[in-house]
């Protein structure tokens, strides 16, 4: 019978379900402890809208955020005996301005982009010859923007007057401020804030001021001095003074957190709350095997409670949000309503406007959608946030929820509610469930698509998280088998370094992608590129993560490339290389990049279809594009030698033509098209192919020589670069490249890494770590992959930008240099990819 569809509104669905039975002991113990700390842990993933992680090393040192660094906040309490303990996020904020910023008014400064002389952040600076200028400042399509400053490599300089009166320096004090990139800020002189050389793009940064920070204001004029450098693309600065009106939660006391480990698909967290244990496990179930649960939009998260005493202790959980969850920006009008479903009653939450897959672009998040919080085996309640919690810590329930909550900003945001009580236990286990419906995920070719889940609308986020509810059991029995299978096998491969770096990659990299199907049933797996440009389904993305799908579902590498080469086949693209990309996410209508990468692209979409080819142990998949790809090859062969200065994924580290990893590609482009023509029984065409690809790694390994390694390019003496590419000859047993050239490249590496790994080139001492992989993968030994990923597993450790991780970074600070939340660290997998394919 075909399923009564809920009204065609977009949902954002928070979902609460106690389970009735006992889970079994195992869901809240992973298969492996875990040493690797995760710069950002994953919490409830789904997709690159519906990602929430904890930068933190202690679930309680800050909010929840999205991958963007954008809050987006769920509070946990556990009340035991009477007495609360927060065991996830932080307080909730209240923020009433002090020294608004430019939403509020378009504050004035003073403005220079020549750089100062003097002490031009002490108070009594002269800066009447600077401009006066409005806030914001920065690329005059932000948002509220009144003066316009975007010039690749340039500054500005902005000295802002305020006055305080002694009411406002009372209180919790908090610094506000949005900058892109490099910042710093001062007050009266005294440096209270500095990114150092560190480009990033931060919306709404709250820095809490300490009372020695409060004690470099006082009460009459004072001056706020800022500095801001924009390197390339959008450039932004404004900050602004606070308040914090919210709760005092000095009630609250903080669980003592004991342990995390994470999994393929689970986080797991151990708190002590007094004479009661806490444990929590936020599980994504990402089944690669079964796509309606990959691409399903919900999670769950699991707690039980253990009396440490052996007594019985009256215990209540509370879990709570805000409408922020379903927003862009925090000026965003909202409704909060109760509503009631199939006899259960729910809170629901979202933006007025709902404008469904209306923006495109890199680091936004989600504004359609409404938040859902059902009442099973607990109550729901909407209310203001000192009324929530003073209840839930004075007798462990909800206040009477209100009926509809209308807000303007967020300052006015309702807390959304879901209190269970345990009564007096000594054990008792529980889980949740939290999920986000977009009804319309993503865009392509014109036409509107929903995930693969709702199976054009006939199933509801109702009905998935029913499914999900019943099955709970057997889903986290399927998901721990997962997590014993990707940890085994980077064990097997690597160890134990190797296989915690796998474990702590797979959501991250499965949550940078949307699963569909379009008209024509043609699945469709479209990655975002986040943090670099937010283009959709970009083929220098599909070719770096292969590895983690050629492993475990080649079914959705295909997913990722096929559009690419319908998108040829249809005739809307017609250059004799591959494109870059299908638009910007969530819009798949098309090329929007500005240049093309004609080897590149070429090279990796021939490259990967052979190696699915051999997966397959047939053409059948390419054999509809054959004609393409002969056009693609015969373009590889033209011009791939010796390369003219194209752009190539690598295009950061600046443009150099004859570049000899490219040209290494190009080779493995050819010689994958020789073995697909092979299997097709085009005997005469792989010879061809295969013998050109011969010839033109024996004239690349002449040419590029440079006594015990090779050159980033041909003309360029005295200098390396990883020659990643080359990793397919190895996997493919082909041994095209002469005198040993792999093993002589593998050797010198080794001889140049840093204590956080293998730059990329000779150039400059960042790398990117999914190459760096890949580079392993080329590897004779054992004992030389695991000097490669040594380096990587203390980056990862250690390194002091706390977002999912960045794949470009600095090989020396550990720092990141850009880049983050990318789907490329399935190239992670390269050396489990060798072995699947080298048994």
């Amino acid at each position: 019978m075909k399923k009564i569809l809920f009204p065609l509104l977009p949902l954002l669905v928070l979902s609460f379900m106690a389970c009735t039975s006992a889970p079994k002991a195992d869901v809240f113990t992973p298969y492996q402890t875990t040493d690797l700390r995760l710069p950002s842990y994953p919490l409830v993933v789904s997709d690159p809208y519906f990602s929430i992680w904890s930068p933190y090393d202690q679930l309680t040192d800050g909010t929840t955020r999205h991958w963007t660094d954008d809050e987006k906040s769920i509070e946990g309490l556990l009340r035991v005996d009477g007495t609360t303990y927060r065991w996830m996020g932080a307080e909730r904020q209240i923020m009433k301005s002090i020294v608004p910023m430019a939403d509020e008014t378009g504050w004035r400064g003073q403005l220079t982009r020549t750089e100062p002389k003097g002490d031009w952040t002490a108070q009594d600076y002269d800066d009447s010859t600077w401009e006066t200028r409005r806030a914001a400042f920065g690329s005059p399509d932000l948002d509220y923007v009144r003066t316009r400053w975007s010039d690749t490599n340039s500054d500005i300089w902005v000295r802002r007057t305020i006055n305080l009166t002694a009411d406002d320096l009372k209180g919790d004090i908090w610094l506000v401020f949005s900058h892109d990139d490099t910042f710093a800020i001062w007050f009266n002189g005294v440096n209270i804030y500095d990114t150092g050389n560190v480009e990033i793009w931060r919306e709404g940064v709250k820095l809490h001021l300490s009372e020695a920070q409060k004690q470099t204001l006082h009460e009459g004029t004072n001056i706020i001095a800022a500095h801001c450098h924009n390197t390339t693309g959008g450039a932004y600065l404004d900050f602004g003074l606070f308040r914090n009106e919210g709760l005092d939660t000095k009630a609250i006391q903080t669980a003592r957190q004991k342990s995390v480990d994470v999994m393929a698909t689970s986080t797991y967290y151990t708190f002590t709350c007094g004479p009661v244990e806490l444990d929590v496990v936020f599980t994504a179930p990402m089944l690669i095997d079964d796509l309606d649960l990959l691409s399903a939009p919900a999670n769950y998260i699991s707690y039980q409670v253990r009396s440490t005493d052996g007594k019985p202790h009256s215990t209540q959980l509370l879990l709570a949000t805000t409408p922020q969850m379903a927003v862009n920006k925090a000026i965003q009008p909202t409704i909060s309503e109760t509503v009631t479903k199939g006899g259960v009653s729910y809170v629901k939450s979202g933006t007025i406007e709902q404008p469904i897959l209306a923006k495109t672009g890199d680091g936004i998040c989600i504004d359609w959608g409404y938040l859902y919080l059902p009442s099973y085996n607990g109550s729901v309640a909407i209310g203001t946030d000192p009324a929530v919690k003073k209840a839930f810590i004075d007798n462990g329930t909800l206040p009477e929820s209100q009926a509809s909550v209308t807000c303007t900003k967020a300052t006015e945001w309702p807390t959304l509610a879901y209190a269970h009580d345990f009564g007096s236990v000594t054990t008792a286990q529980s889980h949740a469930l939290i999920g986000y419906d977009e009804v319309f995920d993503i865009q392509y070719m014109y036409k509107n698509y929903k995930a693969l889940w709702a199976h054009d609308g006939d199933v509801t986020i109702f009905d998935m998280m029913a499914r999900m509810e019943k099955n709970y059991a057997s889903i986290m029995a399927r998901c721990r088998a997962l997590d014993k299978r990707i940890y085994d096998d980077g064990f097997a491969a690597g160890g134990k370094k190797y296989a915690e770096i796998l474990s702590g990659s797979y959501r991250h990299v499965i949550a940078a992608h949307k699963l569909f199907r379009d008209d024509e049933g043609t699945l469709l797996f479209f990655s975002k590129e986040n943090n670099s440009n937010g283009c959709v389904n970009t083929v220098d993305l599909t070719y770096p993560e292969a590895p983690l799908f050629l492993v475990y579902n080649p079914e959705l590498q295909k997913a990722m490339m096929t559009s690419i080469f319908d998108y040829s086949l249809s005739g809307r693209w017609t250059k004799p290389f591959a494109a870059h990309d299908l638009g910007t996410y969530p819009k798949a209508n098309g090329q929007v990049y500005g240049g093309d990468m004609p080897l590149e692209e070429a090279g990796n979409m021939i490259t990967l279809a052979a190696m699915l080819c051999r997966l397959d142990g047939g053409t059948k998949y390419v054999d509809k594009y054959w004609d393409i790809i002969t056009t693609w090859a015969d373009y590889l062969v033209e011009n791939g030698q010796d390369p003219a200065n194209q752009l190539c994924t690598d295009d950061f580290a600046g443009h150099w033509a004859h570049n000899c990893n490219l040209s290494v590609k190009a080779i493995m482009g050819v010689a994958g098209y020789a073995l697909m023509a092979e299997m097709k029984g085009l005997t005469d065409v792989a010879q061809k192919y295969m013998a050109k690809a011969k010839n033109m790694a024996a004239v690349w390994e002449q040419n590029a020589l440079e006594g015990d390694h090779y050159r980033l390019a041909f003309d360029r003496p005295d200098t390396w670069s990883q020659k990643y590419n080359m990793v397919w000859d190895k996997l493919w047993n082909l041994n095209i490249f002469p005198n040993n050239a792999m093993e002589r490249e593998v050797k010198y590496y080794l001889t140049v890494q840093n204590k956080y790994g293998l730059p990329l080139d000779c150039r400059r001492d960042y790398t990117k770590s999914d190459w760096i992989m890949w580079t392993a993968g080329m590897a004779s030994t054992r004992e030389q992959f695991d000097a490669f990923v040594a380096p990587l597993w203390d980056y990862i450790n250690e390194t002091p930008s706390r977002v999912p991780i960045s794949d470009w970074s600095d090989t020396k600070t550990a720092r990141m240099v850009g880049f983050k939340a990318r789907s490329v660290i399935g190239g992670y997998w390269m050396r489990v990819l060798y072995d699947k394919v080298r048994k």
